[in-house]
This record gives structure tokens, sequence and C-alpha cells, in this order.
């Protein structure tokens, strides 16, 4: 072979090498990440998630990629995404929510799960026990739905003479309406209050209860957990104050944007919890040995620009209590 040919013929063999080798390079690992809720509010959640899975070396868009779906409070929707994610074989599912969580349990019992559940996530059927899921699902539990007798208290700690409260459920997010139902009544009967369950579904069905509370009257409302309720809350505040109601409810954005009070878990914490398990697994842990992260953080905030506007003295005490107060 002439050495012109030959040097030609070497040309053309070292171009097809970087094509080879970028054709041999491993897909990146994805996470899917399947929220019940919208978008908008998650921003602080979604950036703490990143953070924890950064701790084992993963970052989204470099080694890591996220296969977002929302469901957009139709829970109807998440067993077809949960199926979606099961089949496009994502590395691992990152379900926030309980319904999203259940949604993904029901899709597969293969593919890793972290959860972030405002309740027992045995009594949801996802792991058969706290120190030990037992399958192939894990995460966080956020407490929101056992934190009733806390909320209960603080309401009457600003409406000392609290007798009726008024709750507000949504029906189509069942396994937590249920646990909020359950909980509230014990704790309404152990403090001799009266509670009256309210349902909304929907924003329309959200005005509708706000004009049934000004025939019915109560004393305060109770604002339950969930992720429909999470993501009206600029409606709920805004109907709370324009009604005049002494209102509490779980997530911290509640407050931020009007409400009176809110008591609950980090979100934002749990986020990072669920993040940094996600990296675990991704790392090659399996969900059977990783223990079920229950939150100890948790944030009462206060928002006294509303206590002023609906005419409330807070109590010093709560006022010391609280983690953060909002003027």
């Amino acid at each position: 072979m002439k050495r012109r040919a030959f040097i030609a013929l070497l040309g053309g063999a070292a171009a097809t090498w970087p094509l080879a080798a970028y054709a041999q390079q491993p897909a990146m690992p994805v996470i899917g990440y399947l929220n019940a809720s919208v978008a908008d509010g998650y921003a602080d959640d979604l950036r703490a998630f990143r953070q924890g899975f950064k701790e084992s070396g993963y970052i989204e868009g470099e080694n890591v990629v996220i296969d977002y779906r929302w469901g957009e409070n139709q829970p109807d929707r998440l067993p077809a995404m949960a199926a979606d994610l099961v089949r496009r074989q994502v590395n691992v599912i990152a379900a926030a929510s309980a319904p999203a969580s259940v949604a993904a349990a029901k899709a597969t019992a293969s593919t890793p799960i972290v959860f972030l559940v405002p309740e027992d996530p045995v009594r949801l059927g996802l792991v058969t026990s706290l120190s030990r899921p037992g399958g192939n699902a894990t995460g966080i539990n956020f407490f929101a739905a056992e934190l009733a007798t806390k909320r209960l208290e603080f309401l009457r700690a600003v409406v000392p003479a609290i007798k009726r409260v008024a709750v507000l459920l949504n029906p189509a997010e069942p396994t937590i309406a249920a646990a909020n139902r359950r909980d509230l009544e014990a704790a309404a009967d152990a403090m001799g209050l009266q509670i009256r369950f309210f349902n909304a579904s929907t924003i329309t069905e959200i005005d509708a209860a706000f004009a049934a509370f000004a025939s019915d009257r109560p004393d305060a409302l109770f604002i339950s957990s969930g992720p429909f309720f999470a993501s009206r809350s600029v409606q709920l505040a805004h109907l709370a104050t324009r009604h005049g109601i002494p209102a509490i409810g779980g997530p911290r954005r509640y407050t931020e944007v009007g409400g009176l009070m809110s008591y609950g878990a980090s979100l934002t914490e749990a986020h990072r919890h669920a993040g940094i398990y996600v990296g675990r697994i991704l790392k090659g842990a399996r969900p059977a040995d990783l223990p079920v992260v229950q939150s100890s953080k948790f944030e009462l905030v206060i928002n006294t620009s509303t206590a002023r506007m609906l005419g409330l003295s807070m109590p010093p005490a709560l006022m010391a209590t609280a983690d953060e107060v909002i003027e």
C-alpha cells in the first residue's frame, strides 16, 4: 500500500473513533419526579431536592436527567404518569405526595421509589415497616395529617373562646382526606370542640365552601393537608382574610402569601432528604435497606399583618414559639 493511501485510510478510521467512543458512552441515569400538584411554588423544594442528590455527585443536566411529571391537581392522571415512567425505565421514581406515591407503588414492584408522604407510609401500604421497608420503596414521612391536634391547639391559643371549627377537606385525595378526618375527629373530641367538614376539590368549590361559612359562622378554619390545598394557598389566604376567619394551614407558603398561621414539617427539608436517598440509590443502595426518614424539623409561621387585619392579638407565648414571624 502506498504511503499516501495508507495515511488517507488511517485518517478516515481516526475520524470514526470519536463517534464510536461516543456511542459506547453509558446513558445518563434518569430520575422520574412525580408530583400530584402544579409546578408553581415548588422552586425552593426542587432546589433542595437537587442539592440532596448532588451530595452523591449527581448534577442535573451533567450526569443525571430528571423527567418531571405534574398531576396538575388531577389525581386520576397519576397512574398513567407513573406507568409511563416505568415504561421509560427510569432509574428511580421520586414521588412527592401520597397520591403520587401510591400510584407509583401500584405501577411497579421493581423500579426503586423514594416517596414523600404526609402520613404513615405503613398505613398507606408503601412499606412493611419504617426501619426495614422491605421492598422497592422508601422515603420521607413529613407528618401533615398527624399534626391535627397541634394545629387545633394553635388555633385555640389565638382564639381562646373557640368552639366551632370548620374543616376543609379534599375528597379527590381520599387517603389524605381520610387521615385528616380520622385524626381531627379524635383531636376535636379530646379538646371539646365541634367540627364540621366541608368538601372542596376545585377552585369553584373552595369559593362555595367559604360562602357557606357566611351562614355557618365558624370560630376558626382548619385547612387540611394535601397537594391541592397547598397549590391554592393564595386563594385560601385571600378568602379567609376577606371573610374574617382565623385559619391555619400546613405549608409555610400559606402564611407567606397572606395566611394567618401555618404549622408543619419543612417540605424543603423533606425534599433534600429525598434527594439524598435518590443519590444513594443511584450509587447502588437498595430501598429495602434505607429506613424511612421521619421529619424532625417543624415550622410554626405567623403573619402578624394578617392578624391585625383580623383584629387578633397574638399571644406573646405563641409569638415566642414561632419559628418565623412575618410582619
